[in-house]
């Protein structure tokens, strides 16, 4: 577990809407957080660590920084693989097929 994820942690024990706000941004998951907060404040933080959860794997999936949040829990990986050419290597001055 990184720092960030550690600060994200606290972050989440003080208030889990800051929490849900720093992973998703404005979006729905905020506005579920914002009202299981009022309701009562386990049911917040319940959403906030789960989405830290999902996080952390997605990290550890994707490599830190290789995703991005796409809401309701999901991360999809943010690059794609470029497979490589089919051209055959350089042959450096040397006669092929001779």
């Amino acid at each position: 577990m990184k720092s960030t994820d550690f600060l994200l942690i606290l972050v989440a024990l003080l208030c889990p809407p800051i929490a849900t706000f720093l992973i998703s941004g404005c979006g729905c998951d905020l506005l579920i957080s914002i009202l299981l907060s009022i309701l009562g404040y386990l049911p917040g933080h319940i959403h906030a660590f789960w989405l830290i959860y999902l996080k952390i794997q997605a990290e550890e999936r994707f490599g830190e920084g290789g995703f991005k949040y796409t809401g309701y829990g999901n991360f999809e990986q943010s690059y794609s693989v470029v497979p490589a050419e089919s051209t055959p290597p350089p042959s450096y001055g040397a006669t092929v097929g001779v």
